[in-house]
């Protein structure tokens, strides 16, 4: 207690502020329950008559710094105080509760794993044994106890009574990610007085026969049907197609009406409109009308009479989560073989990771990111090199990582049967999108060391070669870490089957019949053309020539200027149709074992050729004025507003909603230039950031589309998405005029991994679901000769191969 006393300075009681970790170890993936093998240990030692004074040390458990509120796994606590000198520690351990198996499971009312009213994770519970410990002699006293100091007391109550840092952000994300907001058209919608009185029942789309899936316009009473879904299932879209046309902002879905609490599966002192699916057209979003009983009673509608008929759309995405139909891409109903050991350690979905588990599993799979944070570098290596606290910093996180997959602590068999099915959720990201994240992000921490820099074992160099009439040619250059394919459904093998299938499908449709999963044939597609598509000639309508003076028509080709290490090819199965309706290619790859992609290196410029002159065409200028949101605009000049006052709004706003342009408008309408025509602004002289051009890329959009996206939306990624949906027929030839100067800065790639173009297939992402932002992602990786399956937490050897299901692809070059 003296030994305590004499260190109170070290000892701090956390405030609010303050992130306090006690769920995981720092530097390692050690947790507070007591590792089942120490009991194990414990019985064999006991049964021989060995027993060790040294067990308290060794038992496992956290160490909580009680000056940082950072948490150490037994190991490694002792590598903390040589680096801080911090010696009080708070000591949790865990230990499961034996819990009756029959224990019945509560049904998910919320999208979401291990939070109350989410998916049931079968997580056990914990009795917590807490201790002070005082380093370096590991000297222990007991908490709680009243002979304890005051400071130490409070310290300790309050970082147990403290919500994790870890669970805190988790949680967070799940409750934002479910939460609806208030319409901003909610409180001052119009309703148009037409005489319109909706019946109680057999309601119909007013354009089609559809009887489901209908909504109901809060402003003139339609009745229209739903969006078209990818796989041709829903409605026909002609409520968002009224949407268009009339800009009324609110609809709700019939069947999911319903003033009954216990029905809609309402909490006491949440909204009554919580059970029904209200949409926000401008919002693009599910969201709350706190006057729904009034919109409706507007229509002759008793809301308290009403019983709920249908799914709303959130039930029918968990219902879709909770009834998940796996396929061939997880293998399931196949006998695999769980595999444990180096390297194939699985990592646990937290509910909206597996696209980040499956891509980790692939990248650690290189010798780069290998050799970089687990060969050449020790965690305490790492934790030295670390700043104070290494949570924030990236190569000590990525070191932990690496040694906590590579060295197969973690990879040991259940103990018990573990049915627990991965959720799909609709909070997930997209595989690819996280990839480019993750690779800049290494990128950015290496910078200035290419030795310490892995990542550039995926970089590459791309050169567009554009060929004026005139002769002359124009180069455009950019680095990139993957190679983003189109898929040419016209080069299908499988054609004749494809139209049998065709008219197969026809006869069923008339006779009111489904198909069955047996029956349905899907294109196949060789991936020598994806990659053929990517270096075939392409014409350029519109294209303002230096040499010629005048717009024109110009060919442009692709190619690469070196090759990676690791390649990966992203296959664009997320297409637009028409009506920029979403849609996912039901198609096939054929994906050999090995390619060769030595044809596709560019040769730059050639003798006798003769580069573009560096003029800057006029058009250039218009290129790169900000454009607003025709909606946004729209929106408010139904309001009353002046057109050109509601474009300035719209664009100096960043287009980010109506709301946003609206309070800028009614702030600024004293502006001298109020009246002055839309000019040249701050955004057209923005410098657009390559990263986020392609990840758009990565969606299936032009660059040229993309950068001038990008630009009218200040460079956000989501607001250049609905810049892109609300402005189909944006012109682009503009913005290819000011890119192929050949004087213009190149990226460089001299020092980039370079050689031969024969490449072997190593790892493979797969996705299931209707996008890529949400349903499930799994990882296929050729380890010791074998193909290991691995679907987050569960690894086993690969019986049949969905080869040709991918999403993303990774080569590794032959000679390498």
């Amino acid at each position: 207690m003296d030994l305590l006393r004499s260190n109170l300075s070290r000892v701090r009681i956390p405030e609010p502020t303050n992130r306090i970790f006690k769920q995981e170890c720092c530097v390692s993936f050690e947790t507070p329950l007591l590792n089942i093998f120490i009991y194990i240990y414990i019985y064999i030692s006991y049964a021989a008559g060995i027993f060790f004074d040294e067990f308290q040390r060794s038992e496992g458990g956290l160490f909580v710094d009680m000056t940082t509120f950072l948490a150490f796994g037994k190991d490694y606590v002792g590598w903390n105080y040589e680096k801080t000198g911090n010696p009080v520690y708070l000591h949790i351990k865990q230990t499961r509760k034996v819990v009756p198996e029959d224990r019945p499971l509560k049904k998910p009312t919320l999208l979401a794993i291990g939070v109350e009213g989410g998916f049931d994770n079968n997580e056990p519970e914990y009795e917590e044994n807490h201790n002070i410990v005082i380093l370096p002699d590991y000297v222990t006293l007991p908490f709680p106890s009243v002979e304890l100091p005051e400071k130490v007391r409070l310290a300790v109550d309050a970082i147990i009574m403290a919500e994790g840092a870890e669970r805190k952000e988790q949680l967070a994300a799940w409750i934002a990610a479910d939460k609806k907001q208030v319409s901003a058209y909610a409180i001052s919608l119009p309703q148009i007085d037409n005489g319109v009185v909706i019946p109680p029942s057999r309601w119909k789309c007013a354009k089609c026969d559809k009887k489901d899936n209908l909504w109901l316009n809060l402003t003139d009473g339609m009745i229209l049907c739903g969006r078209k879904n990818w796989d041709g299932t829903g409605g026909n879209n002609h409520a968002i197609e009224h949407y268009k046309e009339t800009s009324y902002p609110l609809a709700v879905k019939l069947g999911t009406i319903t003033a009954d609490l216990e029905a809609a599966g309402i909490q006491k002192g949440k909204k009554l409109d919580a059970g029904s699916d209200v949409f926000s057209y401008p919002e693009d979003d599910s969201v709350v009308d706190p006057l729904l009983a009034q919109h409706l009673a507007f229509f002759g509608i008793d809301f308290s009479a009403l019983q709920k008929t249908e799914m709303t759309t959130a039930e029918r995405e968990l219902d879709q989560n909770t009834n998940y139909d796996w396929n061939r891409i997880q293998e399931s109903g196949q006998d695999v073989e769980p595999i444990f050991g180096p390297g194939y350690t699985g990592l646990v979905n937290l509910g909206n990771s597996c696209y980040m588990a499956a891509t980790m599993q692939v990248v650690f799979s290189t010798w780069s990111f290998i050799s970089r944070f687990y060969i050449n570098q020790s965690l305490k290596m790492a934790f030295e090199m670390a700043p104070a606290d290494p949570t924030v910093d990236l190569n000590m996180q990525l070191t932990k990582l690496a040694h906590g997959m590579l060295s197969g602590k973690y990879s040991v068999p259940a103990l018990e049967n573990d049915d627990k099915a991965n959720a799909v959720t609709s909070t997930s990201n997209d595989a690819l999108e996280f990839f480019l994240h993750f690779l800049d992000q290494v990128e950015r921490v290496n910078g200035g060391k290419p030795a310490l820099d892995p990542s550039r074992s995926f970089k590459f160099g791309i050169e567009e070669r554009i060929l004026c009439p005139s002769g002359k040619v124009g180069f455009n250059r950019r680095l990139d870490y993957i190679l983003s394919l189109n898929i040419p459904l016209d080069e299908a093998t499988n054609k004749e089957e494809l139209e049998a299938f065709s008219k197969l499908k026809a006869e069923k449709t008339s006779e009111g019949k489904d198909l069955s999963s047996d029956e349905i044939v899907r294109p196949r597609v060789p991936l020598e053309a994806c990659l053929a598509n990517f270096s075939a000639p392409e014409e350029i309508q519109d294209y303002y020539s230096t040499a010629l003076k005048a717009k024109t028509t110009a060919l442009k080709t692709a190619g690469l200027t070196s090759f990676p290490d690791y390649l990966v090819l992203h296959m664009r199965k997320f297409v637009l149709e028409e009506g920029w309706v979403p849609k996912k290619l039901d198609v096939y790859i054929d994906v050999p074992d090995i390619i060769d992609i030595s044809y596709m290196r560019s040769k730059g410029l050639q003798p006798g050729e003769e580069l573009l002159p560096d003029d800057v065409p006029e058009a250039e200028v218009e290129s790169n004025m900000p454009l607003a949101n025709e909606d946004i605009v729209s929106q408010l000049v139904s309001m009353g507003f002046n057109y050109l006052h509601c474009q300035k709004a719209a664009i100096n706003s960043s287009n980010a909603g109506v709301e946003e342009a609206m309070n800028w408008l009614l702030s600024h309408m004293d502006d001298p230039d109020i009246d002055a025509p839309v000019s040249q602004g701050a955004h057209g002289n923005e410098v657009v950031d390559q990263l986020k051009v392609d990840t758009l890329l990565s969606f299936g959009f032009q660059e040229e589309i993309a950068r001038k996206a990008l630009k009218a939306s200040g460079g956000d990624i989501e607001k250049a998405t609905d810049w892109i949906f609300n402005n189909p027929d944006a012109s682009v030839s503009s913005d290819m005029d000011t890119s192929t100067s050949s004087s213009k800065p190149t990226p460089d790639d001299t020092e980039l991994p370079d050689g031969g173009g024969k490449y072997k297939l190593f790892g493979i992402v797969s996705h299931m679901g209707t996008s890529t932002h949400c349903g499930h992602y799994v990882a296929h990786i050729l380890k010791d000769g074998r193909w290991a399956i691995f679907n987050d937490s569960k690894v086993a050897v690969s019986v049949n191969l969905p080869k040709d299901m991918g999403y993303l692809y990774f080569f590794e070059r032959l000679d390498s």
